[in-house]
């Protein structure tokens, strides 16, 4: 027991050290030694990898704001946002660009890409690493989301379907890149020089999430409009569909 407690010290050090996930420190490591330690390492539980609360916990930053509440974000990623700012506190993301942080929530948390990013995003503008609203190259983008009493495949569809986005949303260009049927749609808006993710979720037979990003805005007042746009527009889907 001993040893195998050395081993995994040596192998969290290593990943401190170099920012390797568990697997890789360790691989590396075994490569080194060239033996296995006594036991395989068993990776945490959500509640084992949550570290203590600080007793002073750190305040957001003055205007940042928390795009989904803590409901929302425990569903999709199993901690709530004070859970996961002080995780990420403890291993010292506030240091680190901003792909090593979504890689490392997505890779050792076991998070989908997507909400990988979203915990990204709030904790860089809750530490004051960026402004809201704004990613750390300097644009800005703006979230939206709404559930809906429909299917997620009818959800889907109000944004796959041309003629169903006319009845919500109606005049706008938008140009679909990728999309994964009732899971998630890429796209270009307007002259393309913007774009569009959004994201579906099934919270049910007859009910399911939309959230949308709208990425590659170029200044704060335009993310303004487009925040009042897709609040607007949400509105509309939602009294469409659930007419």
């Amino acid at each position: 027991m001993t040893k195998q407690k050395s081993f995994k010290g040596r192998v969290r050090a290593r990943m401190d050290k170099t920012s390797e996930r568990y697997s890789t420190a360790r691989r590396q490591l075994l490569a080194r030694a060239g033996a296995e330690p006594e036991a395989p390492p068993e990776r945490a539980t959500p509640e084992q990898a949550t570290p203590p609360e600080a007793a002073t916990p750190p305040v957001d930053a003055p205007g940042a704001r928390r795009p989904y509440s803590d409901e929302v974000i425990r569903a999709n990623t199993g901690r709530t946002w004070d859970d996961w700012f002080a995780l990420l506190d403890a291993w010292g993301a506030a240091e680190r660009p901003h792909p090593e942080i979504a890689r490392w929530v997505a890779g050792e948390h076991g998070v989908g890409g997507w909400w990988a990013q979203g915990v990204t995003v709030a904790y860089e503008q809750a530490r004051g690493l960026r402004a809201p609203g704004q990613r750390r190259g300097g644009l800005f983008e703006v979230n939206a989301s709404k559930t809906v009493a429909v299917p997620v495949d009818r959800l889907y569809q109000a944004f796959a379907d041309p003629a169903l986005r006319e009845r919500w949303l109606p005049g706008a260009t938008v140009e679909v890149r990728t999309a994964q049927a009732a899971r998630s749609i890429r796209a270009n808006w307007d002259d393309g020089s913007t774009r569009l993710v959004v994201a579906f979720t099934a919270r049910g037979e007859s009910r399911s999430q939309v959230a949308l990003v709208h990425e590659r805005v170029p200044d704060a007042a335009t993310a303004d409009q487009l925040k009042r746009f897709w609040r607007e527009r949400m509105a509309a889907l939602k009294q469409v569909l659930e007419a």
